[in-house]
């Protein structure tokens, strides 16, 4: 028995399982994958191995059809795993929108719901749900599960979710939801797990393609920087983060249309927009390039900047972790922002942090540090698991059997 976790993307689809014990309860994942190059004109390409452990690559073949072949290689890959079937599938599903406030069974009229929400999240909702549709012609009885990002941020306080616009605009869904929802709620779980202070005034920074922190108090979400859709806050690979609303009235009166305006935000700014060069932080520390290092200097400019108001939220901060791909292995950029948020009294540990980036969660602060700072690698496909796990329980006891 265990549950699959599936990501499906524009151009991938990552998966991962989680064993469950007698209990129902899933465990750590025992095996992962990821089949990239997807899309049109893409190289398809599998990678797969035990979970913590470097992905192997496996079958590269171009192909006509890539997302039905993509799903061949997990289902063989699966049962060389010893699963024939899942118990359930989890599916990370950016947004839920005003409606869904937790973890769901995703049936019709759920579906229905979430493909009109497409539109807050262009770059991820149709992706996400076309996942599902691919995995219940493999599997189409086993139940499937929507796991939503914006889910987490619903205990946000309604001031903090809330623009100064009028009732007309605000009745249309227009209102903060918060994203990397799966993510925090895991770096909760783990910091509480480990520190006195997890329940305390935490900042979380989830630093990556996609990017933005979260203030959480009593183990709830308090303030995100993502806002309506996954645009706003951080400086991000390809996205803009925060922007005057001023600049697309401006392109609009030079004659910008919706679609340029929505490639320039969610495809040719960020990181990449303004070096020029990458949307890899990897890419841009190794270049000599000015344009490179002004990139750098931008995105951790946005992260100090939206840190301030955040812990002003939390009027101070107990702990701050960094997960999320540049979070965990770019120890320069942990480094940079410890020591620009030093007045808060950030002490971190420099050499521990320069030799961490594994798979291990680490503390990095110095002994005399007011302020906890750990680096935790996240695992959203875990609080997916979960949750289904969960769902699927609750649903066995009730009725004593599985939905169709």
């Amino acid at each position: 028995m265990a549950i699959l976790t599936v990501n499906a993307g524009s151009s991938s689809l990552k998966w991962a399982v989680y064993p469950l014990d007698r209990q129902g309860q899933p465990q750590n994942a025992t095996w992962h994958g990821m089949a990239q190059g997807l899309e049109p004109g893409g190289q398809p390409q599998v990678a797969f191995g035990l979970a913590g452990q470097p992905l192997r690559h496996g079958a590269s073949a171009p192909c006509a059809a890539p997302h039905e072949w993509a799903l061949e290689q997990l289902q063989a890959g699966l049962r060389a795993s010893g699963v024939e079937a899942p118990a359930a599938i989890a599916h990370r599903i950016v947004h839920g929108g005003p409606d869904l406030a937790g973890s769901t069974w995703l049936d019709e009229a759920t579906l229905a719901y979430l493909k009109t929400l497409e539109p807050l999240a262009p770059l991820h909702q149709p992706h996400n749900l076309r996942g599902v549709e691919l995995l219940r012609r493999v599997w189409p009885g086993v139940p499937q599960v929507g796991c939503f990002d914006t889910a987490f941020h619903r205990s946000i306080p309604a001031l903090h979710a809330q623009w100064a616009l009028p009732a007309d605009v605000r009745a249309l869904g227009v209102q903060r939801y918060g994203f990397h929802g799966l993510s925090y709620d895991f770096v909760l779980h783990r910091l509480k797990a480990h520190s006195a202070r997890g329940n305390q005034r935490v900042l979380m920074a989830h630093l990556g393609n996609g990017a933005s922190l979260c203030a959480a108090r009593d183990g709830r979400s308090l303030a995100t920087t993502m806002g309506f859709s996954t645009l706003d806050g951080l400086v991000m690979g390809t996205r803009s983060g925060a922007l005057d609303p001023g600049v697309l009235l401006y392109l609009l009166q030079q004659g910008w249309t919706a679609d340029q305006l929505q490639d320039l935000l969610y495809r040719r700014s960020g990181l990449m927009g303004a070096s020029g060069l990458s949307a890899d932080m990897r890419t841009l520390r190794a270049s000599a390039d000015p344009a490179a290092r002004n990139a750098i200097a931008l995105f951790t400019r946005s992260v100090l900047h939206e840190a301030g108001g955040l812990v002003a939220a939390l009027q101070g901060l107990d702990v701050l972790s960094f997960s999320g791909g540049i979070g965990e292995h770019d120890a320069a950029l942990r480094q940079d922002v410890c020591r620009q948020l030093a007045w808060l009294g950030v002490r971190l540990d420099e050499e521990r942090n320069a030799q961490a980036g594994g798979t291990d969660m680490v503390a990095l602060h110095r002994s005399d540090s007011t302020v906890e700072v750990w680096l935790v690698p996240t695992d959203e496909g875990w609080v997916a698991a979960r949750d289904a796990a969960a769902i699927l329980a609750s649903f066995n006891r009730k009725n004593g059997l599985q939905p169709a």
